[in-house]
């Protein structure tokens, strides 16, 4: 898997698990769901995210431009 398919799933999977720790445990699990977010909102303007650095980091292949294939 690419790194932007490694992001996708663990943003999902943040988001997933800190909504249902906020429903069943704590509404203070909701603030983590708004961490991930603007997390996202930012690498959106900005063009980079932690969790791409440290994927990056740990060998994950990046993504093919499609323009190369």
């Amino acid at each position: 898997m690419t790194v932007e398919r490694w992001l996708r799933l663990i943003a999902g999977a943040f988001v997933t698990l800190s909504v249902a720790l906020g429903y069943w445990v704590s509404p203070w699990f909701y603030a983590f769901t708004a961490f991930v977010g603007l997390n996202l909102f930012q690498s959106a303007f900005t063009n980079w995210c932690p969790m791409v650095w440290l994927l990056r980091r740990l060998g994950v292949q990046p993504c093919v431009p499609l323009e190369s294939k």
